[in-house]
């Protein structure tokens, strides 16, 4: 059995390999490998530094949580759950403060 997967238009299981090219002979339809895998999301933080979903990081400036008296102070620490589209781009899970929205712009990488 191959463990090449079946087409993305027929779903038929005979796909072959032609040098770079995945081809269906049932609809002729013909695809590269990396068309199908999935892109990992990422985002720039404050100073430029590329931020993935599972990334550690912390805040660069004091952020009063809207609707509380809460302040989150600078160098708390966060852990970037999911990247989303939109303003506040990180949902995050904030040490102290549970899980809440951050833009990008106000966290920088945590080095490990």
């Amino acid at each position: 059995m191959s463990n090449l997967p079946p087409c993305p238009q027929c779903k038929a299981d005979y796909t072959y390999e032609d040098q770079t090219l995945l081809i269906c002979p049932q609809c002729g339809h013909e695809w590269q490998q990396s068309d199908l895998e999935p892109q990992r999301l990422s985002l720039k933080d404050a100073v430029g530094n590329l931020i993935y979903e599972g990334d550690s990081v912390t805040l660069v400036k004091d952020l009063k949580v809207k609707g509380s008296s809460q302040v989150l102070k600078i160098g708390t620490k966060a852990k970037i759950n999911r990247i989303v589209e939109g303003d506040h781009d990180i949902d995050c899970k904030v040490d102290g403060a549970g899980v809440m929205m951050l833009k990008s712009k106000v966290v920088k990488l945590q080095k490990q």
